[in-house]
């Protein structure tokens, strides 16, 4: 199951904020849909197409290092910041745990290295930060996360390695 990962469209929104919708009803965390456009970047966020239909998404905007969007406002991207923030990545209910999620993470990953961003950062939500562990992610207790992400949220970077190519230069 691999489906393909392609840049948002316009018609894809409403999709993206259905499936936002589910991952956290019930909880604070629901931006709805100009919440999510609000913290998503052209170029750096993506979904995931399979069997025609978003199966998940990646939302990513360049952002200041140890530091991170509000939830309750608008965010712009910071120009010419060598960090990219993933703000958000859902993956549909029902097709978690066959490495979809990682399969956008490995994507993002690659466009910050393509773009040149030193550094890529995350707030892990609580009980999320061992799923981040795995794809190299640190925690940074020190930087503040905003009281919107709930209890037992953290701040977490991981450095953005050079491809193979320009390390054997």
């Amino acid at each position: 199951m691999t489906g393909l990962v392609r840049g948002i469209a316009e018609a894809d929104w409403p999709q993206v904020a259905a499936l936002e919708a589910g991952a956290y009803a019930g909880t604070a965390l629901t931006e709805g849909e100009a919440g999510l456009r609000a913290h998503a970047s052209a170029g750096t966020s993506f979904v995931l197409e399979l069997d025609g239909r978003i199966a998940g998404y990646v939302l990513a905007l360049p952002y200041r290092r140890f530091r991170c969007p509000d939830l309750t406002r608008p965010e712009r991207a910071v120009p010419h910041a060598a960090n990219l923030h993933l703000h958000d990545l859902v993956v549909s209910a029902p097709l978690r745990r066959r490495g979809l999620g990682t399969r956008l993470v490995r994507h993002l990953t690659d466009t910050a290295r393509a773009r040149g961003f030193a550094t890529m950062s995350l707030v892990a939500l609580a009980g999320r930060e061992p799923f981040w562990r795995t794809h190299g992610y640190r925690p940074h207790p020190g930087a503040r996360v905003p009281a919107g992400y709930g209890s037992g949220a953290v701040y977490m970077s991981a450095r953005v390695t050079a491809p193979l190519w320009r390390a054997s230069r």
